[in-house]
């Protein structure tokens, strides 16, 4: 076992908790040079995530990489490229892909449950500083502690040490791809999974800066409206993604399914609620139409016509069903997705997140940023993984 982290602190604390004879070290290719390492967990900046899972894989490392995949667009392809080259158990961390609920979901979805599906709507809530990235920075952060060479090395902007930038990374675009990439990515991957789609065709977002003003250059706000085109895994339908850091809703999100005959309410990993409802095979009269402006004469010949047309069955509404599942007590999907990457080492089967799929959860998400900061409409080949 090994543990390489940029700040010092960090180290000392691997030693805390697995004891003194654990390897520690700042350079992450010490630990890819080791023979007694056979997998490594990439938990770093989203700016690192594809260099060392890449020379990870090329060094015959097994990878469990954290989401995104990719901290740009740009980097997809090519990381798809080198496991398929090396061969290497790879997976993406985004947990939902191992949830036992959301595989339940799918089953049901797929068993046509609510229909045919035309939109989802889906939020990832928070009302707290530590929610919103405010992360404790240690007392004794600074330049000698922390290695801030080596972390902002990918940029081709070199800036002064700063604590914020290096302990609460997420909040700045150089290093992290900000509530799209953190949060966008895990509702996306819940909804690919279920509906095995391959990706949209049209993003677009809009965000705001509209409370954290610490410093941050990414939106505590953000809505994005996606299109989802019709495939041999899908119809076409739309999703609504939103993340609000400072809501007065609370620690809330949900992923919701809308169908032509019911609704998928996913509140969490853990379980879900169906709603079924649909129309009647008569398309009824009065109400929002214009019926009662007719004369009285025409009304009754519209009804009497209409009863002729319609059985007393084919004018009631089917009575709607709701059904709940919860996933057995003490299941997590987090534990679940390890266990599901060391399966794979073990036995050689395939992983439940693979960079295709990894690449395909992140590119919506990346692509919302690319929206909010260009100001414009994103057009993505979702078959190929390019933007177009």
């Amino acid at each position: 076992m090994a543990c390489c982290d940029l700040y010092t602190g960090r180290l000392d604390r691997a030693k805390e908790l697995f004891g003194d004879q654990i390897y520690t070290t700042r350079n992450f290719n010490e630990i890819l040079d080791r023979k007694d390492i056979d997998a490594v967990v990439v938990a770093t900046s989203d700016n690192w995530h594809s260099r060392i899972s890449e020379a990870a894989m090329h060094k015959g490392k097994a990878v469990y990489s954290e989401k995104p995949m990719v901290h740009l667009l740009s980097e997809g392809l090519n990381e798809i490229k080198v496991q398929e080259e090396t061969k290497m158990v790879f997976q993406v961390g985004s947990q939902r892909v191992s949830s036992l609920a959301f595989a339940k979901a799918k089953e049901l979805y797929k068993a046509g449950a609510i229909g045919q599906l035309n939109s989802i709507q889906a939020s990832f809530n928070r009302q707290s500083a530590l929610g919103a990235w405010q992360y404790t920075i240690p007392l004794d952060a600074s330049a000698q502690t922390v290695d801030w060479e080596t972390f902002q090395a990918p940029e081709k902007t070199k800036l002064p040490y700063e604590a914020n930038r290096f302990f609460r990374w997420r909040n700045y675009r150089e290093y992290g791809t900000g509530v799209a990439g953190d949060l966008f990515v895990h509702l996306i991957s819940g909804i690919h999974f279920i509906t095995d789609s391959k990706g949209p065709e049209k993003i677009y977002s809009v965000g705001d800066l509209v409370y954290w003003k610490d410093g941050r250059n990414v939106p505590d706000v953000m809505n994005a409206i996606i299109q989802y085109p019709d495939s041999p895994e899908h119809p076409a339908f739309q999703v609504s993604l939103q993340v609000n850091f400072i809501s007065g809703q609370g620690e809330v999100g949900y992923t919701r399914f809308i169908g032509s005959e019911g609704v998928i309410d996913i509140s969490d990993d853990s379980g879900f609620t169906i709603h079924t409802s649909k129309m009647s095979k008569a398309p009824g009269y009065g109400g929002w139409d214009s019926f009662d402006t007719y004369p009285k004469a025409m009304q009754q010949a519209i009804v009497a016509d209409y009863n002729k047309k319609y059985s007393v069955a084919d004018q009631q509404i089917p009575q709607g069903s709701v059904t709940s599942y919860q996933a057995p007590e003490g299941s997590n999907s987090s534990f679940d997705h390890f266990a599901n990457f060391f399966d794979s080492m073990r036995t050689g089967k395939p992983v439940v997140e693979n960079a295709v799929f990894g690449f395909r959860a992140a590119a919506p998400a990346l692509a919302c940023n690319e929206s909010y900061f260009q100001n414009k409409v994103i057009h993505w080949d979702p078959v190929n993984m390019k933007m177009v």
